[in-house]
């Protein structure tokens, strides 16, 4: 209030011309009671007709507004009961079932008899129920690890309400959605898609007269042409962007080079053989014949040209019959083979296959155990195809050096060797991932590919087996999830890369041949770790290397540290769900499978070809990828899971055929064959 002080003025308002009040300055404030009476009738009045028609026009829309209402909440019931019946799987890739149009309910006399068992689904009574009661997206992973990691809260809402409005836009045009940093996720398709606990999808038909709800029906789903269909999108992109060089590169849609050999085409030509693309595989035979050429100044990796290369023609000469492979593979055998003039025999990691020149790293004299160790396959088919003897002795030399060589621990191998001692160096420090893996894959493969006749592999494989349980073998405190670690200088570190989830596969494949029981049991123990390697991280892809809880007061199996989170699309757990099923048919191995493909396709697809490898597994939101298709994920990967899904179980029989270190099926040798030597 202001103090009361003498006035020599009178204060006079003017209003318009219904108004009959003033104010002489003395309340600032004024009760809208005060201002509705200083309205006119008139004003009054029209005001008060105005609330009594919008009134009257409520009540009349009124029957409307509840039916809309009504068929909106129908409609989210039914969304509901199928994330109810579908809950904890995650949504199969866009494309497959074409949405039916409104109103049309699919029959069941229209499924096949022999799917019939499988898709009946009980009718469910339809109950109100308000649109605001839906549930969120069901979330992958354990209780502790549903908060996805570092997304906030107000991400995560988002992510769910664009899914809401995914479902609600389905049957439009198909739209790209801009997502994490300048990648696109796949154009939306007009279906409407859910996975079941199998791998298969339905519809749902929206009747429009309950309570008649009729039986849903649904389609299998064709596993085996999804990996088809993946693999043909990744081709798509190399041809596209990265034709005749080593690797793609798909959201910048260019190309890496290594070698500049054509690495991916070659690492692929047996892949596209055993899925029947034969119009690809036709465009990459005439550029293997016309453009391939080993005649370059370059270095290259002697284990990786091996494995890749070598043996990506050696596998295709003998599926196809076709002497073109088997030319190219006797050209880069020949030019590999200066990597052996060492001192020790022991070869050199790089060689330039232009000049006949090979050295070790710049760094080092080393080379690495496993690099040294996992060529031997390849060079002893090329002898005895070739019946050159050469390179069969180049690659044994090295195999009988490492099975006298001291610094061992209960067949267990340090992770260098120096190339002019042919000695072990860093001793203490033992794993089973990187530079030492496939050292033990190719000792049971080596006795398997030379018919089980070469004992001295097999006791080294065993005393490895042995020396893993007792050293290395550990389980976690809280879930008993069983892990290989690593150990240096007699103290274990509980981690374990993904490359060593080559191992149960490798242990089943021993056991189908003869060796101990209990190999099977650990490798059941161990494929399970793998396992939970991808379903406990929020985008379902496994991490490049996980540690391991040994404490008790920690409520978590499996850590992942900011360094290791990412994906690189590797093939070592699907390599070791192709062998487990084909030796038990247990179908939870094929579900794994199918959970890892899919979560390939939601997070590194690129829709303009190819998939990348990724930065971050634990961010759904923003993976962060890393514009880089490694070779082996078509030459390994998409391999193994066709052939996971595979019915046919003659096609590349296990009886028949060792698989490479890159996946390269290359023949068991016939008993009148063994040796080139013989």
């Amino acid at each position: 209030m202001y103090s009361p002080q003498r006035k020599d003025f009178v204060s006079l308002t003017l209003g318009d011309q219904h108004s009959r009040s003033y104010t002489n300055g003395k309340h600032r404030r004024q009760s809208c009671w005060r201002k509705w009476k200083q309205l006119s009738r008139l004003q009054r009045s029209l005001i008060l007709f105005l609330l009594a028609f919008l009134f009257i026009c409520g009540i009349l829309s009124y029957p409307s507004l509840t039916e809309q209402w009504r068929g909106l909440s129908d409609r989210s019931l039914k969304e509901d009961w199928v994330e109810i019946d579908n809950r904890g799987l995650r949504p199969i890739p866009p494309g497959l079932v074409p949405k039916l149009p409104p109103g049309v309910v699919p029959e069941v006399q229209d499924v096949p008899p022999e799917v019939m068992p499988e898709i009946q689904r009980p009718s469910i009574p339809l109950l109100p129920k308000p649109p605001a009661m839906r549930k969120p997206p069901s979330k992958r992973g354990p209780p502790a690890l549903q908060k996805r990691g570092n997304v906030s809260d107000w991400q995560v809402k988002d992510g769910e309400e664009a899914m809401m409005k995914r479902d609600e836009d389905a049957g439009k045009e198909a739209k790209t959605v801009i997502s994490w940093r300048g990648a696109m996720i796949e154009a939306e398709q007009g279906t409407e898609l859910q996975s079941t606990a199998h791998g298969k999808e339905g519809t749902v038909a929206d009747s429009e007269e309950a309570p008649d709800l009729k039986p849903v029906t649904a389609k299998a789903v064709d596993r085996v042409e999804e990996v088809r269909e993946a693999f043909r999108h990744a081709w798509k992109g190399y041809k596209a962007f990265a034709w005749g060089h080593d690797e793609l590169k798909p959201l910048s849609k260019t190309h890496g080079e290594w070698f500049g050999l054509g690495l991916t085409l070659i690492d692929a030509l047996d892949t596209m053989w055993i899925l029947g693309l034969k119009d690809e595989f036709a465009e990459a035979r005439k550029w293997v014949e016309t453009e391939l050429s080993f005649s370059k100044n370059v270095d290259v990796n002697l284990f990786e040209s091996t494995i890749r290369i070598l043996g990506g023609l050696l596998s295709t000469y003998h599926l196809t019959g076709d002497t073109l492979f088997l030319d190219k593979a006797k050209d880069i055998g020949f030019r590999l083979m200066p990597a052996f003039k060492t001192p020790s025999k022991i070869p050199y990691s790089d060689v330039n296959i232009g000049k006949g020149t090979a050295h070790p790293p710049r760094w080092t004299t080393d080379s690495t155990v496993a690099e040294v160790t996992s060529i031997q396959l390849e060079f002893r088919e090329l002898s005895r195809l070739t019946q050159d003897p050469q390179y069969q002795s180049a690659v044994e030399e090295v195999t009988r050096q490492v099975h006298r060589l001291e610094g061992k621990r209960d067949g267990l191998v340090p992770m260098f060797i120096n190339t002019n001692s042919g000695k072990f160096t860093r001793r203490g420090a033992f794993t089973l991932g990187a530079r030492a893996d496939s050292y033990y894959e190719y000792l049971l493969k080596q006795w398997l590919q030379g018919g089980k006749k070469e004992t001295e592999l097999l006791e080294d494989y065993l005393q490895a087996i042995e020396g893993v349980k007792k050293n290395l073998l550990r389980q976690t405190s809280p879930g008993k999830l069983t892990f290989v670690g690593e150990l240096s200088n007699g103290r274990l570190n509980p981690k374990m890369d993904h490359l060593v989830c080559f191992l149960p596969g490798t242990l089943a494949l021993g056991a189908h041949n003869g060796l101990p029981a209990d190999h099977m049991d650990l490798a059941v123990q161990l494929v399970e770790t793998c396992h939970q390697m991808y379903a406990q991280m929020e985008t379902g892809l496994s991490p490049e290397i996980a540690h391991f809880n040994l404490q008790s007061n920690n409520g978590r199996d499996i850590d992942v540290k900011p360094a290791d989170r990412h994906n690189l699309l590797r093939p070592e757990t699907v390599e070791s769900l192709f062998y487990m099923y084909r030796f038990t048919k247990d179908s939870k191995y094929r579900d794994w499978g199918w959970d890892i493909l899919q979560s390939f396709n939601k997070y590194t697809r690129v829709p303009s070809g190819g998939y990348t490898s990724i930065g971050n597994v634990r961010d759904p939101l923003n993976p962060a990828p890393r514009d880089k298709m490694e070779s082996f994920f078509l030459g390994e990967t998409l391999k193994y899971l066709f052939l996971l899904f595979s019915d046919d179980n003659e096609l590349i029989s296990l009886d028949k055929y060792v698989f490479n270190t890159e996946a390269h099926p290359l023949p068991i040798w016939p008993s009148a064959s063994m040796r080139a030597e013989a």
